[in-house]
């Protein structure tokens, strides 16, 4: 079944994960690990490649992020730079 992305050719959201994740102190490799026992399928190389902008999100992606970092889909798809 293919799955829908998210075109983020600003690298917003990626660029949100990584600063969440950082605030609450979180690891790639421990963000990775509590998504895949979500069954969120992901991996820390896909992660790197989405916090740097160089792969688009998938939705169900996405939606284990906003569940693993406790925000919501504002504080991912908001570009949070000038703040």
């Amino acid at each position: 079944m293919r799955e829908d992305k998210i075109i983020d050719n600003e690298n917003i959201i990626g660029a949100n994960i990584r600063r969440l994740r950082k605030q609450k102190k979180i690891g790639q490799t421990e963000l990775v690990k509590q998504l895949q026992l979500m069954n969120t399928d992901i991996t820390r190389e896909t992660l790197v490649k989405i916090e740097a902008g160089r792969q688009h999100i998938k939705l169900s992606q996405l939606n284990g992020i906003k569940r693993t970092l406790e925000v919501d889909y504002e504080a991912l798809l908001t570009d949070q730079s000038n703040t």
